[in-house]
């Protein structure tokens, strides 16, 4: 419990507006968009907005001095529970953080506060010709700061990276409250560890990010979408196989089996070819209209080569729009099928995917459960969801069997448990397998060396 003296204190620097205890804040901050159930267990003692990095590093000295837990928040878009209060304490939210500090053309870079949205950022360097390429499913609501706490990739990951990959500096505020400044405007820095790396993916656990200075490349002049339908996800699988031996690297390849297209469509109130098992929407950029032409000609001949049965190419935004919108509308529309959902989130070698995908269709046959497979085929990243009902027991506990096996066929194909989720509350279990136990003291030892006292983001990884 925060005591009355404690909440004045908080109060004082945040304002009394800002610094929430009513049990209707305490429920709406106790959940993210995972799948942990609600527990009253999970609600915080207090909700608390700062507006600025003083202020976060005044409320992190004053909860060190405590012993407070701190769960930090951005939009709560997560999907692992990694903004779920387990220890109650204070949920410290930053999403009136929200000022673009710089765009500096010149260096291609751009400094945000951890609560600015995805797509305002990408908005606001694209008004300059200039690409912040990162795109998480949520980009409309998610923030900076949970991007580089979670590492996030998205659709684009296979030929523009993730979220790292343009992190070049981060403010950070410690468990005790101190301002660390990692990282620079320097394109070669190896002066001493690199702290910045060591924050991004850390999930809140080692320390706030309040700050990030990103790195930014030139806006593609011209951009195509393309969709193609197979006859089996193992030719869809295949093309992007092929084409990136070729020498193709399209900026996303997303794949869906026929259960994911299904979903969509009965959403969408169409129907869906009955030869098709298997759907890839790509995205193509490039100097002017000839190079997309030509990137177009090579994927077709590909595609036709692994047995494509139809190959459209977007003729204008609006239709471009509408392919991307059936993979955008997968996560909902599966989600409406069952009265639960795990989706989970692995990462194997690309060359793994076909054989990934098939074993987890014998998981799927073995348990009896319906698994919906989609993902980006790009780059290895594999989101299996799994379609139950967990108020059944007996159900219940053929998923958490079903889970257990996928995360053991990524580890055995050489994969990861998490591409760009994490590992929060929902994967700890699996995490000494996939670290080893040397890998997990590391982790622990890095814990105790920058929070001694464990009050931030408190149950999570381990």
């Amino acid at each position: 419990m925060i005591t009355p003296e404690v909440k004045h204190e908080i109060r004082s620097i945040v304002g009394r507006e800002n610094a929430l205890d009513g049990e209707i804040d305490r429920f709406g901050y106790s959940y993210d968009s995972s799948f942990v159930p609600l527990s009253a267990d999970n609600r915080p003692d207090l909700v608390v907005r700062p507006l600025t990095t003083e202020e976060v590093s005044r409320l992190m000295a004053i909860a060190n001095g405590q012993g407070i837990p701190v769960t930090p928040r951005g939009a709560a878009s997560g999907r692992t529970g990694g903004s779920v209060p387990l220890k109650g304490g204070i949920s410290l939210c930053l999403d009136r953080m929200t000022r673009i500090l710089e765009l500096d053309e010149g260096n291609m870079m751009v400094t945000a506060e951890a609560g600015v949205r995805t797509i305002d950022l990408y908005d606001h360097c694209a008004a300059r010709g200039l690409f912040f390429p990162p795109d998480p499913a949520s980009w409309k609501f998610s923030t900076i700061g949970g991007n580089v706490a979670e590492n996030a990739g998205g659709m684009r990951a296979v030929k523009y990276g993730v979220t790292a990959n343009y992190v070049m500096g981060l403010q950070v505020v410690l468990a005790d409250g101190t301002i660390l400044e990692t990282g620079g405007k320097a394109l070669k820095n190896v002066t001493g560890y690199d702290l910045k790396s060591l924050f991004t993916g850390s999930e809140g656990t080692l320390g706030v990010v309040t700050q990030a200075l990103l790195r930014l490349i030139p806006m593609p002049k011209q951009r195509g979408t393309i969709q193609i339908m197979f006859r089996s996800l193992d030719d869809g699988c295949a093309t992007v196989h092929r084409m990136l031996q070729a020498g193709v690297v399209p900026a996303a390849a997303e794949i869906m089996d026929r259960f994911c297209l299904e979903a969509v469509a009965k959403n969408r109130k169409t129907a869906v070819d009955p030869a098709v098992e298997a759907c890839l929407v790509i995205e193509i950029d490039g100097e002017n209209d000839a190079v997309l032409a030509e990137q177009a000609r090579r994927i077709e001949e590909l595609a036709g080569a692994c047995g494509a049965v139809a190959f459209r190419v977007a003729q204008s935004q609006q239709e471009s729009d509408e392919l991307w919108a059936v993979r955008r509308g997968i996560s909902s529309a599966v989600a409406g099928l069952a009265p639960n959902r795990l989706g989970e989130d692995i990462s194997v070698p690309r060359d793994a995917f076909p054989e990934v995908v098939r074993r987890i269709r014998a998981i799927s046959e073995r348990h009896r459960l319906s698994i919906a497979v989609y993902g980006h085929a790009g780059d290895g990243n594999i989101h299996p969801s799994v379609l139950c009902d967990l108020s059944d027991p007996e159900e219940a506990e053929r998923v958490h069997r079903a889970v257990d096996e996928i995360f053991a066929v990524a580890l055995a194909v050489g994969g990861t448990l998490s591409g760009e989720h994490g590992i929060g509350i929902t994967k700890r279990p699996y995490i000494t397998q996939a670290l080893g136990e040397a890998g997990v003291r590391t982790l622990q030892a890095l814990k105790q060396a920058l929070d001694p006292k464990g009050i931030l983001n408190p149950g999570k990884i381990w």
